[in-house]
């Protein structure tokens, strides 16, 4: 994985975990990769992971069972869908609203572009 410098590390291995939940990659009550295995498989420090898994735990996307690793919550999918379109309305889209204006982009424009793209 190729981290970039807009975001502490633990945070993108956290997103990363969460895009491979909403891609289906692991379903509700499923075993993650241990904080181990995850921090080798992106070579990062374990301290690291172990931050990210922290994260994820308080936000309640993953829990521990203690001695067998890390587990999908119920739900998991549906409330990092529910977060990030929040996130993606609050912040995403009105700056590429902005960007439309001071570029004369037009909202048939990219309705088009979408439907090129399908």
């Amino acid at each position: 994985m190729t981290f970039n410098n807009d975001k502490a590390i633990f945070l993108q291995m956290a997103d990363r975990l969460c895009d491979e939940i909403l891609a289906g990659k692991y379903q509700d009550d499923a075993r993650i990769p241990s904080v181990r295995e995850y921090a080798v498989l992106l070579q990062v420090n374990t301290n690291t992971a172990v931050k990210a898994y922290e994260e994820l735990a308080r936000d309640g996307v993953i829990y521990n069972k203690r001695g067998l690793g890390y587990f999908v919550t119920a739900g998991a999918k549906e409330q990092i869908m529910k977060a990030r379109r929040q996130e993606f309305m609050s912040q995403t889209l009105p700056e590429l609203f902005r960007n439309m204006r001071l570029l004369g982009i037009s909202i048939d424009e990219v309705e088009k572009a979408w439907e090129e793209k399908e």
